[in-house]
Formats: structure tokens, sequence, C-alpha cells
């Protein structure tokens, strides 16, 4: 596969990861990880409406709505990645990928419904597993833990059945 001439090397950018991720254990003690911030961000949004009602959720007292350093991390990788396609030249807004649209049409509803309940799936998965693959497989092969090991397998096997399952096993021109 070629790589655009702006583009990050993939390598590069894995390296660079690594070593943020043993930097933050270094420095604060704390392993990736980021779908408890989803889950506190959901709570703060319901705490404004039902504050009672959060703090007695069982799940909200063990995990407290708040801002807190995970929070900053899912942030930083947000703007971390908007950088990259910045000055790699990539970026552009659009709502429908040419890949999804070449397979399945443009319509950006279903695009959108598709990628809501895509969302739901993988953050009950998350919640369900005690973590993302971030924090399972990063840090927890950072661990040198077997579960770590067998998390990051599973989710390339996933996601490569997954992609041949949506977007077929040919290659891309």
């Amino acid at each position: 596969m070629k790589r655009d001439e702006g583009s990050w090397s993939p390598y590069l950018a894995g390296a660079l990861s690594g070593l943020v991720l043993v930097l933050s254990v270094f420095a604060t003690n704390k392993f990736f990880g980021s779908s408890t911030t989803f889950a506190r961000t959901a709570g703060a949004i319901e705490k404004l409406f039902a504050p009672e009602r959060t703090a007695e959720m069982a799940y909200f007292v063990k995990y407290v709505p708040k801002v807190d350093w995970q929070m900053m991390f899912v942030i930083g990788i947000f703007l971390g990645a908007l950088i990259a396609s910045i000055t790699s030249g990539d970026f552009r807004l659009k709502a429908v990928p040419d890949m999804w649209e070449r397979r399945f049409g443009s319509n950006t509803l279903n695009r959108g419904i598709i990628a809501f309940c895509g969302g739901i799936i993988v953050m009950f998965g998350a919640r369900l597993a005690g973590g993302c693959p971030t924090g399972h497989g990063l840090s927890g092969s950072l661990q040198l833990a077997v579960s770590g090991y067998i998390a990051l397998i599973s989710f390339f096997i996933g996601g490569i059945v997954i992609a041949r399952m949506l977007y077929g096993g040919g290659r891309r021109p």
C-alpha cells in the first residue's frame, strides 16, 4: 500500500504512541484508556437534567461524572488527529467517507444511523469488558499481561473480519 507523500508514517506514529504511553505511566502512574470518559460525559449531561437520579446511580457513584486526566487525553487525541491531518494535507470535512460511499452509497442519514448504532455497540462492549481497546490492548500489553495480547489479537482479527464483510476482500485502487 503506497503512502501519500505528506502522510505520517504509521511506524513513526505507532512508536510515538508507545513513547507517550510509557511517559504517561512514568510521569503519572496512569495507563491509557478512554471509554470511561464517554461514560462520565454521559453522566455529566444526565446530571444537568436529573442530578438527584445521577447521584444515586451506583455506576456514577463509582465513576463520578467529572473532567479528569482521561477527558484531557480524549481531547488530546482529537486535537492530535486534527493537527496530523492538517499538517499532512489529508484534512477535509466529509459526512460519508469515500470507501463507504463506493460500497453503500452517499446517503448521510444511513451512514449516521449505522455509525451511531456502531458506537453504541462498541461502548456497551467496552463498559461490559471494563475498558476499551486502548486500555486492554495497549496498556495491557505494556504490562506484559496475557489478556492484553489476547485483546490486541482479537481486535485485529475482529477488525479484519468485519472489514472484509463490509468492504469485500479485494484490493482497492
